[in-house]
């Protein structure tokens, strides 16, 4: 198409056949990536529009004549000038990316809404082509400047969002870590035991995923924020911890479970002192596997080694249990098995029963947190996509945890409900799987020895055993204050009466639980108070247009569901959707000679780029730009989890039968 100007105002207007003139002869000395089709054959078709002296337009010429092959109907979606993708399709597509739906789906889905790929307006590798350029353009700063871009654009939605970036003197990205609102909220809920782990290797830069994991009140994992580290040194990790802790406005968890790394280990005791620090029992699981792998199979050592790992032993039990396993299968000389002795009271429960983990012993829930960071690590993925996967993962457990609310809130289990006393009482106050495993406790009570064996006063002393087992257990009752305690100190560590303590208040008739036995965190109310004193009233979740589009798409959908069902009610609509798009088009064109702008978009704010301040370390992003991680893959580095310091030492494969001698 041309168009001829005279003072400015557009009089003639001419429209060509695409296949017009010829292709201009290429430099044969360069080397092209691509061979394109050569479609020109010098088709002389055409029509001209002139703009008469009465502003009205006529066509001057016409030549119909085409010499090539008109396309046929079913071949001309395909055509150039029938390919556009609009603004409605684009929203589309960028939401179902964001969800994670691959380009393939995504236009098959737009295809089945509109009857056929030949109704949607533009192929399928108009579509590849639209994402790609959506990637491009989200990369085009470079990807430590365009994350954080992204983050200072978090801010705006969320005035709780916090970040920091550490950059080397040349100003290249070394470590990050980010939370939103919404963590630091779980965190004063949930913050008494963290999960860290370092095991994730991602993104093209080779750095270190990691993220801070906790469990929330319905038993499920809940993340408080995540960093990307370059190494795994002790200066690293001081600076993560302090950044985290200056996040979360200086509260200590009681407890951090991680897998074994001595920087790690340096890093905690410095920056979290009177934390417990904790070993994964997930990791030392697999490492077992690993190191261990030809006795693993054999289930008379996997029976004793679990019942170090999750049985409730003694002492003494532990003692002897380690002795017969190094004796009996000849282990003495096994560097791996040395080194988990010398680390037995950061893993084995024994020496850690007085501190609270939340139960986090389970190896289902380190599991679940590896397999959500597998599916994201990829070397080719970019920080800021990362950080879109990370968004999605944390929305998805945030949905499920408020589905769990509901359903908390709007009931009471049905065998509670039929109950009375303490057993009610407990539907009453917890949620549904804390009562579920309250319940387990309370009816396995039933089945509990109990005899008095001393008494001062309002304090008794009782000895309990369970049926079919030897050990004893000690509580001790106060009937005064309704005080009560066990050995085997299970409300110590996760934070709800043992079957032992519920035998001796049945006994006592006691019926209802002590108030100060009941942990706010396993209760319905555990974020009652926090939430509405800590997220800002006005707080933009997501982008202002995406929603609005949202909304405007659920309404029409219905209204064009309706319409579609007869002929009548169907023009019906067409002719108001052509109405409304004309509307809409005036006003686009009224807000554009106002200069009014969409503040939501592209909205950068200007500051300090870090959500904590900067210091040495740290530079102000907006005054310079900040380089992506110097960070790269080693040749046969994979994407797999990384072994830890213990894994790493096995590297070669003790012969079956031998314990190793390294």
């Amino acid at each position: 198409m041309q168009r001829r100007k005279t003072n400015n105002v557009v009089r003639q207007v001419n429209y060509a056949c695409s296949k017009e003139g010829f292709k201009l002869d290429s430099d044969p000395s360069e080397v092209k990536k691509a061979d394109r089709l050569d479609t020109r054959t010098g088709c002389t078709a055409k029509i001209r529009f002139g703009l008469q002296d009465n502003n009205v337009w006529k066509a001057t010429l016409f030549v119909p004549e085409h010499n090539h092959k008109l396309a046929e109907p079913e071949e001309r979606p395909f055509l150039r000038s029938n390919r556009k993708v609009l603004e409605a399709h684009k929203g589309v597509i960028r939401s179902m990316k964001t969800t994670g739906m691959s380009t393939i789906n995504t236009y098959s889905y737009l295809a089945e809404e509109v009857g056929g790929s030949q109704n949607v307006g533009f192929t399928k590798t108009d579509c590849y082509n639209f994402v790609s350029r959506e990637r491009m353009i989200m990369l085009e700063a470079g990807d430590a400047q365009s994350l954080i871009n992204l983050f200072k654009r978090k801010q705006i939605e969320d005035p709780m969002f916090f970040y920091t970036v550490q950059v080397d003197q040349e100003n290249r990205m070394t470590n990050f870590f980010w939370r939103d609102g919404k963590s630091k909220t779980d965190f004063e809920c949930f913050g008494d035991v963290v999960v860290f782990d370092t095991t994730y290797r991602t993104n093209k830069y080779n750095m270190i995923c990691a993220p801070f994991v906790g469990v929330n009140h319905h038993w499920k994992n809940v993340l408080f924020g995540c960093a990307f580290l370059l190494d795994e040194t002790t200066a690293s990790f001081i600076w993560l911890f302090e950044t985290f802790l200056e996040a979360m406005d200086g509260k200590k968890p009681k407890t951090i479970f991680t897998d074994r790394c001595q920087a790690m280990a340096n890093a905690i005791e410095k920056v979290f002192p009177e934390t417990r620090h904790r070993l994964c029992l997930w990791h030392i699981s697999k490492n077992a596997v690993q190191n261990l792998n030809w006795l693993y199979r054999n289930p008379d050592f996997s029976e004793l080694f679990k019942k170090l790992l999750f049985g409730r032993v003694t002492e003494d039990e532990f003692e002897s249990t380690w002795n017969e396993i190094i004796e009996k299968f000849d282990l003495a000389g096994n560097t791996w098995l040395k080194t988990l002795y010398d680390l037995r009271e950061k893993w084995c429960a024994l020496f850690s029963k007085d501190t609270f983990s939340a139960g986090i012993l389970s190896t289902q829930r380190s599991e679940s947190t590896n397999n959500v960071f597998t599916l994201m690590s990829t070397k080719t993925l970019s920080l800021t996509e990362f950080v879109h996967h990370y968004d999605k993962q944390a929305e998805q457990m945030r949905s499920s945890e408020l589905e769990e609310t509901f359903r908390c809130n709007n009931g009471v289990p049905s065998r509670a409900a039929r109950s009375s006393g303490i057993k009610k009482q407990a539907g009453m106050v917890y949620t549904r799987k804390i009562y579920n495993l309250f319940e387990f406790e309370f009816v396995a009570s039933l089945a509990v020895k109990m005899e008095e064996v001393g008494s001062d006063g309002t304090l008794q002393t009782f000895e309990l055993n369970e049926e079919g087992h030897k050990r004893v257990y000690i509580v001790r009752f106060n009937s005064s204050n309704l005080t009560i305690s066990c050995g085997c100190q299970m409300y110590e560590s996760i934070g709800w009466l043992c079957r032992h303590a519920l035998r001796v208040l049945n006994v006592k008739n006691v019926t209802q639980i002590p108030a100060q036995y009941i942990l706010k965190r396993w209760t319905k109310d555990a974020k009652k108070g926090v939430e509405a004193s800590s997220v800002p009233l006005q707080v933009k979740e997501k982008s202002t247009v995406t929603l609005r589009r949202n909304s405007l798409m659920r309404k029409a959908y219905g209204i064009i569901s309706k319409g579609a069902e007869t002929t009548s009610g169907s023009d019906i609509a067409m002719q108001k959707l052509i109405e409304a798009e004309e509307l809409i088009e005036k006003n686009m064109k009224k807000l554009s000679i106002m200069g009014d702008v969409n503040e939501e978009i592209n909205e950068v704010p200007s500051g300090n780029a870090s959500g904590g301040g900067a210091n040495k370390n740290e530079t102000l992003f907006d005054e310079t730009l900040v380089l992506n991680s110097a960070g790269v893959w080693p040749k046969g580095m994979t994407n797999k989890r990384r072994k830890d310091a213990m894994e790493k030492k096995q590297n070669k494969k003790t012969p079956k039968g031998q314990g190793s001698s390294k």
